[in-house]
């Protein structure tokens, strides 16, 4: 098992996870100058021996690795409520982000990236995780209709012509604090934080392009759960 930097106290302690030893000696360097403390794993197996002893807040961890890839081990990680992940990958695509997002990363960034940009992300992570616990929201309408869907928020219900439609936790808690306010435009990172989603502003939009599917007739022309350009969200219901 690698050995951790020293760490002072205060200082952040970041994990880092990839196979290629030049790359993660070059961001064991650069985080190391810039106030974190760095310890590196070259594997999911390495890195699971890491989290057994040390305890860290945050890791990077490489989407493709042989073995256990970033992807899996992310997955598996989240049911212990692991420290924030910022994956790297080589992968672009949306599908890849929202693979990402399901499996419970915070946030991505694609290679080859520049090692201030990691740095920058990784303060942004931090700094999210400092701010105080949100106020509970307002307890929203008891039913709410949005044309044929009916969503009965104290059963966590939706219906649809008078059938069921299955709901995650994820689109249930945005549902419900959405219907609190209104008609009030809500912004995406205050949306993560009230709802819980893991991914900040990135997971919210995920949400919502499934949940139109589920209360909107065109979900490419949202009537209900409407978007405020460079602001956020609102939900309207009949």
């Amino acid at each position: 098992m690698p050995e951790p930097t020293d760490r002072t106290l205060g200082t952040p302690h970041v994990l880092v996870v990839d196979d290629d030893a030049r790359l993660r000696e070059l961001i064991r360097r650069y985080l190391s100058g810039n106030g974190f403390a760095v310890t590196a794993a070259a594997d999911a197996t390495e890195a699971r021996a890491c989290l057994k002893s040390f305890a860290f807040d945050v890791l990077v961890l490489d989407r493709m690795m042989p073995g256990e890839d970033g992807l899996a081990l992310a997955r598996a990680l989240r049911a212990d409520r692991p420290p924030p992940i910022l994956m790297l990958t080589a992968m672009g695509e949306a599908e890849e982000r929202i693979a990402g997002l399901e499996a419970g990363v915070d946030d991505y960034l694609v290679k080859p990236f520049e090692p201030r940009e990691l740095l920058l992300r990784l303060n942004a992570i931090l700094r999210r995780l400092a701010q105080p616990p949100p106020a509970p929201p307002a307890a929203p309408p008891a039913e709410m209709r949005f044309g044929a869907a009916v969503f009965r928020a104290d059963r966590r219900e939706l219906v649809r012509g008078g059938r069921p439609v299955r709901l995650t936790e994820a689109e249930t808690a945005l549902l419900v604090v959405l219907a609190a306010r209104p008609g009030e435009v809500v912004g995406r990172e205050e949306l993560a934080r009230l709802t819980g989603a893991s991914g900040g502003g990135r997971a919210v939009d995920v949400q919502v392009t499934r949940l139109r599917r589920k209360i909107e007739s065109d979900p490419r022309a949202p009537r209900y759960l409407v978007t405020a350009r460079g602001r956020g969200y609102a939900l309207n219901f009949d």
